[in-house]
């Protein structure tokens, strides 16, 4: 399938975090964001991240993200290269009298946060998942499922339907009278119903990347092999067993079954050893691997070019790296936004790149 260019060229803010108001236009290419800690990088990374489906980079609550002496909302917007069709427009955003509610608008119309899937996938890399492999396996579920939602855009309402009848669940069992099993049951078939979804749509993903992995040729970064952990779910099978786990789940006040409970299993190939064990470069090289490979997925079954976002991850990289790096995110020919304390890392790129230099707030164009 031939790849279209999904870039973002212009970029506005509006009493988002450090920002009452910021205006980028950006390049196909690369995007270097430099400064000081401290001084908004992430913060437009994150609002990049609101783009797409889910709660943002740092999962952050919407009232949090509204600028602190602002109006009480904000607004994130973008307008959308798509190679030969028209320009989209995109945004999302609160209001001063509901903070906590999240507004969508494609080309100015209303839309569900899940129908941003359907123009963007954004994917990204941060510190805070440096550890992403040493903790808990909900860490590593999100991060399989933000993977998946780039391929299949249905996946985000099917895991959201999941978990909200899940949670209906959990407390008719945990109630002081005896459950209506009629109402169980049909929260039982909701639940089979979108768990089995969930889990073909993560086995998709872990297989797609295999193939990708397996098929690419070794280079800087070390290549891993993926597994779920866990039952394979059909709609029937799900449905069976969480009819049986009744009495158990009331003991333990939750739900022992489901695909809530499988891992992301992630292993150095070369080494044959879970990336758990592997050190710490070797993580962050094996995390970069995965993303990138996985943007290289995306752009081939989806014929869009994902836009990705890297926070601080040139500081980590050795010289060798960092330049291989470089070299593939220009071979790809997807936009990406980088963030650095100094800029000399980022020389390598070159002039074509959009540079901007961060300070408080303020964007200065380099």
């Amino acid at each position: 399938m031939p790849t279209q260019p999904r870039t973002i060229d212009r970029l506005r803010l509006t009493d988002f975090r450090s920002y009452a108001l910021a205006d980028i236009t950006a390049g196909p290419g690369a995007v270097v964001l430099t400064g000081d800690n401290g001084a908004g990088k992430t913060n437009l990374l994150e609002a990049i991240s609101l783009l797409a489906p889910g709660r943002g980079l740092r999962r952050a609550g919407l009232p949090e993200m509204a600028r602190i002496g602002g109006s009480g909302g904000f607004a994130v917007s973008a307008t959308l290269g798509c190679g030969a069709d028209a320009p989209v427009e995109i945004g999302t955003g609160t209001q001063v009298e509901a903070p906590g509610r999240r507004l969508v608008r494609v080309n100015g119309a209303s839309a569900a946060a899940n129908a941003l899937s359907e123009w963007l996938s954004v994917l990204w890399l941060t510190p805070a998942m440096d550890r992403l492999f040493l903790e808990s396996a909900g860490g590593r579920r999100r991060f399989l499922d933000r993977l998946t939602l780039a391929l299949v855009p249905q996946h985000a309402g099917h895991t959201q339907r999941y978990d909200a009848a899940m949670q209906s669940r959990n407390k008719l069992l945990g109630g002081e009278r005896a459950p209506d099993t009629d109402w169980l049951a049909s929260l039982e078939k909701q639940m089979a119903e979108h768990g089995a979804a969930v889990d073909a749509a993560r086995r998709m993903a872990i297989d797609a990347l295999g193939e990708e992995i397996a098929a690419s040729s070794e280079g800087s970064f070390p290549k891993s092999a993926l597994t779920l952990e866990g039952e394979t779910w059909s709609a029937d099978a799900l449905a069976s067993a969480l009819a049986a786990s009744r009495r158990a789940d009331m003991a333990a006040g939750r739900t022992i079954v489901g695909p809530h409970r499988s891992d992301l299993a992630v292993t150095h190939l070369a080494k044959d050893q879970p990336a758990a064990r592997a050190s710490t470069g070797e993580q962050k090289a094996l995390l970069l691997g995965l993303v990138l490979a996985h943007a290289r997925v995306v752009a081939a079954r989806t014929g869009r070019r994902p836009v990705l976002l890297l926070d601080e991850v040139a500081a980590h990289l050795d010289e060798t790296r960092r330049a291989a790096l470089f070299s593939m995110l220009e071979a790809d020919a997807m936009q990406v936004w980088m963030t650095g304390t100094d800029a000399s890392l980022f020389r390598a790129i070159g002039a074509h790149a959009t540079y901007i230099e961060v300070s408080n707030g303020r964007l200065s164009r380099l």
